[in-house]
């Protein structure tokens, strides 16, 4: 992809994008609305959300799906309406355990975010999700494209959606030079998405734009071939797929080494539980601080719970990647005769415990299983 200019990451004050929105005539809508959802009522995958009409499963799988692959959260969703059947039940259970089901799902503070929201809609709209996407957003953890995809699908709403899918089909077929993650990018798509979005089936509408995104216009290697669209593509016509959407460069994940400590006693081992409020909020694992090496470390796990007798050996090594983060964790390991007594500890962890790491109901982040794992093959 070509460098972009600082004023064209900023946008211009009228947007490509906007211009389209503008100049889209209704013979032209109905073209591209006609030719998308046949396309989709064909090929659409059998996918367990869209079997249903239950808002309360529909926004399950909307938040699940953010940032998350389809087939990693298929099982996720079965598991979770097996266990939170209704929007009463995820609201009367207990944080521990709504964690311990998204356990390795990634993005906790989503799963938090889920609970608060169960707990608002029965509070507030007696136990049954709002219909109208203004409602929906005044719930936590649900934005502009999450209110406008449960409005629509689940409630039949004409309400349009936007989210990384839907600009990159947008950018492509209406070949939009504006920086799609900018401002004045967003804002302009939202208004052509608003343009296109049909009274008839909304819902089926925003999913075949996403279905597209997903299946078809994809990031790499899009499949124009097989695009309901791809006879009036300006970015095929222009052989600019590969260039298109433009959106600013992002900037490397900074690295940060961090050693962890895995202490055990027969079968339990020493966790940490994080708190709420920051990365890996609510979750337990083993205690882990920012360090070079296990001798810069040593006293800084002495602090958060770890026995400052304890003979720690290095196990090996990881690599965790997030979103902005690069983290490199040398694992180090100690085996007790009985468990210590725990003392306090301090931040990031609001607590320290002896628990079993096999425990269904224990919340662990995908980090932590990995630490685990290194431990165990030492």
């Amino acid at each position: 992809m070509p460098p972009t200019s600082k004023s064209s990451r900023r946008g211009p004050t009228h947007s490509k994008s906007a211009s389209v929105a503008m100049d889209l005539d209704d013979a032209s809508i109905h073209r591209f609305v006609d030719a998308l959802t046949i396309w989709f009522d064909a090929v659409k995958r059998d996918l367990p959300w869209r079997k249903t009409r239950d808002p309360y499963a529909i926004w399950l799988s909307e938040i699940m799906l953010q940032q998350t692959r389809v087939d990693t959260v298929i099982p996720y969703f079965h598991r979770f309406l097996s266990r939170f059947g209704t929007v009463g039940e995820l609201a009367s259970a207990d944080e521990d355990a709504v964690l311990a089901l998204w356990s390795g799902l990634g993005y906790y503070r989503r799963a938090r975010e889920l609970h608060h929201a169960a707990q608002e809609v029965v509070a507030r709209f007696g136990g049954a999700l709002p219909a109208t996407a203004e409602e929906l957003r005044s719930l936590p953890g649900i934005g502009r494209y999450t209110a406008g995809a449960i409005a629509s699908i689940a409630f039949s709403a004409r309400e349009p959606l936007v989210d990384g899918n839907v600009a990159r089909v947008f950018a492509r077929h209406f070949g939009i030079e504006d920086d799609v993650s900018s401002t004045s990018g967003t804002r302009a798509l939202w208004s052509l998405a608003g343009r296109l979005v049909p009274a008839d089936r909304p819902g089926r509408f925003n999913e075949a734009l996403m279905e597209l995104g997903a299946t078809v216009c994809t990031p790499r290697d899009p499949r124009c071939g097989g695009c309901p669209l791809a006879q009036s593509c300006v970015a095929r016509a222009q052989a600019k797929q590969h260039e298109l959407p433009r959106t600013a460069p992002k900037s490397a994940p900074r690295r940060v080494a961090m050693v962890a400590a895995v202490v055990r006693s027969g079968a339990n081992v020493l966790l940490a539980r994080r708190e709420s409020g920051g990365l890996f909020g609510g979750l337990w694992e083993p205690p882990m601080v920012e360090a070079e090496s296990l001798d810069d470390a040593r006293k800084l796990l002495s602090k958060v719970g770890v026995p400052a007798r304890a003979k720690l050996a290095s196990a090996g090594s990881l690599r965790h990647i997030l979103s902005h983060r690069e983290l490199g964790v040398e694992v180090v390991t100690t085996s007790l005769g009985r468990e210590c007594a725990l003392g306090p500890t301090a931040a990031p962890y609001t607590e320290t415990a002896w628990k079993s790491p096999e425990s269904a109901d224990l919340a662990l982040s995908t980090l932590a299983r990995k630490v685990l794992a290194v431990a165990s093959s030492a």
